[in-house]
């Protein structure tokens, strides 16, 4: 598995699991005033969630670099 493809299906797992954090909260809400700390749980699967999405919404632009690197190279 490369790297790009492991950190693709890491975020995959953590939107889930953020996905399900919210759900949690939204079902706790149905049976009264949830404790304030449920609040907090979706915080951490979204603080990885910002570094593995920009990562993931650079990589073309990289990818793209990296091809215009090697088309100059060829043609030297």
């Amino acid at each position: 598995m490369t790297w790009n493809s492991s950190i693709r299906q890491l975020h995959r797992w953590l939107s889930i699991a953020f996905t399900v954090t919210v759900v949690t909260i939204f079902v706790a809400f149905a049976f009264g005033s949830p404790p304030e700390w449920l609040f907090y749980l979706p915080l951490a699967p979204l603080s990885l969630l910002l570094p593995t999405g920009l990562y993931l919404f650079i990589l073309p632009y990289l990818g793209r670099r990296r091809s215009k690197h090697s088309v100059v190279e060829e043609a030297e």
